[in-house]
Formats: structure tokens, sequence, C-alpha cells
């Protein structure tokens, strides 16, 4: 069955060529929304665009347009032209046909394949240090994406490239030979993601006080920057590591593991996971075949020091370096080779990179130089970019030690679901395991919600305690309403079954059926945008409008059987995209509060 927004598109499309046979109009220039609040109709056929090439008056062609539409299809039973806009109104018995056919669809919204594969790459943490709260947005932003894109009919890899090799991981290394005595996760019972975290933060320490020392003692501070002892070391570290050195390779296997084992429980706790893992140590040194094919090609030039360069000026950019003149890679060339590597891998279509927009002008820059390559995978490339999440103190500094941990963040959230139980009161009902689980489920359900309704590009601020809010836009609410449906049903016996609608619908079971049959059409745009933030948006209104119903209509006192169990068909249905709207979101929604 079609949307009906896109039955009204080809409906008017073909209203409009009967009436006009010059017109030639396709559905895909009929502009339709739902008709504001204080006019008749459902929804609204934007009348401008025709006025002026068929030379018609508005209210003229508005009139001719809708008694077409009365007289030749069933899905509507009115129409009214307000100054260039047709408002139509849809039949109940339409709704109450789409109600009968649905309502006990689990899987309504879902689309069958249509033979896209994309990756989705995100998280890509750095192996010295744990995750912390800015990765969550961008972990619960990749995972969403990907499960809207596969209910959408894609197939869809959910990639990590893990950054574990480099200068920042033998910083760590170095302040753990210095000052840890042998200590690990086990002697220390610290995460091991934690532990090395924290040595990365004592290395900055140590850093900052030998640089003062030098410029104490009169060195300049940029020459004492590239002068101080522990610097020197960790670059000498990084030079081993590179050369193969056996004794610095097994520390940082070692460091790594620590690190693996902190993350995997991590995202075991956020629902977070992947489908293929890819390694900075496998990767960083692939792309330097591509800048050697690109300067057999002319397409890279090499400068008298021996650099290799791409110029993109003509394209209103600068000339990039992609290989020093030491021969070594800089990040550019790694990505270069990993694009290569992911599409020989899996030939996707497309491949979204999750990350941050501070690298807006690298991702530009990737996929222009990938394209002037001729590398197949060049024009598959996304940039699903977003803003920075800070909390109401400011930014947070990893290498100062003023980020918040993730593991941090998701302990405070389930202590506010605690502290917000048994402030109502709401435990008794609950053994002790079950109160824990609840406690997980709205605690990370609101972390998630919070993070992912704001459209990803744009900027946001997290306050723990709004995100919780019974009463606010937040999973928590949406929860609850969920709570209430699944009461309902627990005390009321469906008839399965077909129902004739003997008198019509109630304005708000109207609104709420027109709400849930636009379902779909928000997951192919949210799929089409990269953005949860529609998803999240729709939830809440589906949960809101169900709170209006649930507050004005009986339903074991319904006006007659026949009402009560198309009220009942209702709340089933509402009850099934709710769960499965808040499931793309990573969230459970449960049962009982």
């Amino acid at each position: 069955m079609l949307p009906i927004v896109a039955q009204i598109k080809i409906a008017a499309a073909q209203a409009i060529n009967h009436l006009y046979p010059a017109a030639a109009v396709t559905d895909e220039t009929i502009l339709v929304n739902e008709t504001k609040p204080e006019f008749a109709g459902d929804y609204t056929v934007v009348l401008f665009p025709f006025v002026k090439s068929l030379r018609q008056n508005p209210a003229v062609l508005g009139k001719a347009i809708g008694e077409y539409l009365l007289a030749h299809y069933p899905l509507f039973t009115a129409h009214e032209t307000v100054a260039g806009f047709l408002n139509l109104t849809v039949a109940d018995t339409e709704l109450a046909a789409f109600l009968n056919h649905s309502y006990n669809d689990t899987q309504y919204g879902q689309k069958e394949s249509n033979g896209q594969k994309v990756m989705i790459e995100y998280s890509s943490p750095n192996t010295n240090k744990p995750l912390h709260f800015g990765h969550l947005r961008n972990n619960f932003l990749g995972w969403s994406v990907a499960a809207i894109l596969k209910a959408n009919g894609y197939e869809v890899i959910k990639a990590n490239l893990v950054n574990d090799r480099g200068i920042h991981i033998c910083k760590s290394m170095i302040a753990w030979m210095r000052y840890a005595d042998g200590a690990t996760p086990e002697s220390t019972g610290i995460k091991g993601d934690h532990l090395v975290g924290d040595y990365y933060v004592k290395f900055n320490d140590v850093y900052k006080r030998e640089i003062d020392t030098l410029v104490t003692q009169g060195m300049d501070k940029e020459k004492a920057e590239k002068e101080a002892p522990i610097m020197l070391e960790a670059q000498e570290l990084l030079r081993k590591w590179e050369a193969g050195d056996p004794e610095v390779y097994a520390l940082w296997q070692k460091m790594n593991s620590w690190v693996y084992q902190g993350f995997d429980a991590s995202y075991k706790k956020l629902g977070i996971d992947f489908d293929k893992m890819y390694y900075e140590s496998d990767t960083y040194l692939l792309g330097k075949a591509i800048v050697e094919e690109g300067l057999a090609k002319g397409v890279l030039f090499k400068k008298d020091n021996g650099s290799v360069w791409i110029d993109l000026t003509a394209d209103g950019l600068d000339e990039k370096l992609l290989l020093r003149a030491d021969g070594t890679s800089v990040y550019m060339t790694q990505d270069l080779g990993t694009a290569r590597l992911k599409y020989n891998d899996f030939h996707m279509d497309r491949s979204a990179y999750v990350i941050a927009d501070e690298q807006n002008y690298h991702m530009q820059v990737l996929k222009l130089i990938l394209q002037k390559l001729g590398e197949p995978c060049a024009e598959g490339i996304y940039h699903l970019s977003y803003g920075m999440v800070e909390l109401p103190s400011g930014r947070m500094k990893s290498r100062e030690g003023t980020v918040v941990d993730a593991d941090d963040m998701v302990a405070e959230m389930i202590a506010l679901a605690r502290e917000q139980a048994l402030e109502a009161g709401k435990t008794e009902d609950f053994a002790p395991e079950e109160q824990e689980r609840l406690y997980d489920m709205v605690g990370l359900g609101a972390l998630k919600f919070y993070l992912l309704r704001v459209e990803p590009r744009k900027k946001m601020i997290f306050d723990p305690k709004e995100s919780i809010d019974l009463h606010g836009f937040t999973a928590t609410f949406i929860q609850y309403a969920h709570v209430r449906i699944c009461s309902v049903l627990r005390k009321n016996e469906i008839a399965y079954g077909q129902f004739t609608l003997g008198e019509g619908l109630a304005p708000l079971e109207k609104s709420l059926l027109l709400k849930i049959e636009q379902y779909p059409s928000i997951l192919d745009q949210a799929a089409k945008e990269y953005n949860p933030s529609l998803v999240c948006n729709y939830a809440f209104q589906l949960a809101q409008l169900f709170n209006s119903f649930f507050a004005v209509h009986s339903i074991n006192q319904a006006e007659s059987e026949e009402k009560r169990q198309l009220r009942l068909m209702l709340v089933t249905m509402i009850g099934n995209v709710i769960r499965h709207a808040m499931s793309l979101l990573g969230i459970e929604v449960p049962q009982k509060m």
C-alpha cells in the first residue's frame, strides 16, 4: 500500500493532466504538506507552482482539482481551497482499512532489500584513553543510522577504524614505563582503558613541568616543547615501534590489549557493535602505493625536497601534502589507503564516515583526491558530519584530564534513573534484578535519545537531568507512554479479525492513524538524510498524541464494542510503532515502570 502522501501526489498529477492536458505534470512536482490546524482537512496540495504555468486563478484551479479528486478517488471526502492551497480530507474508511490491514504488524515501516550496500564507519577511538563523552554522540549516531538504513532495505556494514598506533599511544607507554611500576588492570582493579588513559594524562602533566623547567633555564617555549625529555623519549619509542623493535612492540600489544578489553565492556554496556574492525597499525602504510600510482599518472607532483603533493588550487582549496620528504605518511595518505581497502573488501555503493565537523575540510579533500586519482570508492564517500557536544560546564580536553569518560556518564545516567524511581516510590513491584534492568533501560535510553534528538550537524549542550525528565522531550516520556500501552493491552483482549467502521473516527483517533501511516515515510527521509533526529521527533509526537487520546477516550467504556475493538487495535499499532522506532535508536522500552 502506497503512503497516503504518495497517493495524493499521484492523484493530483493525474487530475491536473486530465483537466489541463498540456500541463505534463509529474507526481514529483506536487508538493504536499500536512494541513495547518486552523484549517479543515488533513493534507494540503500547494497550487502556486501551477497557477502561473496554467494561467489559472488559484481558487478556480483548486476547486477544479478538488472536485475531480472527490469524483474519482475514494481516498478523499472533502476539499477546500484557501489562498493557493488545496486542503484535502482523507476518508475515515480508508484509515480504518489501513488499521485492519496493519495493526498487528510488528515490522510496520520495514522495507524489502533494495540491493544497495552501505558501510557506516563510526567510533574510531584512540587506544591511549577510554571512550569519552564526545564518543557517545558518534557511536549512537553511527549505530542508529546503520539501523535506519537496514530498516530501509540496505545491506549495512558497521565498521570501526581503531587508531592504535602513533605518538599518542607512545605517550601513554612512556609514562607507564616511567611511573607505573608494572601496574596492570588486574593489580590495580582499574579498567584497562582507564588505566592507560591515566598515564596519557600523566605524560602531559610531566611534559608541562619539563617545558616549564627548560623555559626557566632560558630556553624559548617553542624549542622547549620539542626538547622536553619525555617528548623525545616518546618520539624515540615511535621510531622503535616503526622499526619493529620486539620489546616496544610487545609493550604496545600488552597495553592495547588492556584498552580493547575496556572498550569491549563499554560497547557492550552501550549496546554498540560492529561487523568489521580495521586497525591503523595494519593500514597506515597502504596509501603509499596510491601515492606512487598518482605520481605515475601525473595527478600528484614531487617537490625538490622529495615530498609529494597534490595541487587543489583550481578547486578552490590549496596544495596538500601526501608524503613527507623522508618518505613517511601523513593522515591523508593513510585515509587514501584505507578507503581503497574498505572498497576492495566490500564493494559498497556508499561509505559513510561519522566524524565531527572539525574534519569537514579533511573529508572534502579526501573525496576530491580519490576522485582525481580515479578510485572507484570516491563517488560513494559521504561525510556524516556532526557538531560537538558540550556539558553545561563547557568544552572538555582529554590531555588535561577534564574529559568526562563515557563510562562515568553512563553510570551517572543510571544513578539518575535509580534516584528518580526511588523518589517516585515505583520500585516495590520489581525484584532487585528487575529494578537494575529498568534503571539501565531508562538511564541509557535518556542518554541516547538526548544525543540523537538534535539534527546531527548542530552543536549541542547535554544536560543530564533534563535528559531524563518524565515530562520533557525525552526517551523517558516515550517509555512511559509505552508502559501505559502495555497496561491497556494486558487488561483488554482484542477480537482478532476485521472490523467495519459503523461510525466516523473521533478527531484524535484520526490524528493517530494519520501519524502512524506516516511512519514509513519518516524512515525513508531519515535514511536519505542520515538523520536519526527525525525518528526521535516522530516517536515523541506519536507518544504525545497517544497520551492526549488516552486522556480523552475510554477503551473499557467505549461507545460500542466496535469502537472498543478499534481503539484496542489502534493502541496495539501505536505500541508496535513506538517499539520499532525506539529500537532504531538503540533504546529499549519497558512494559512496566
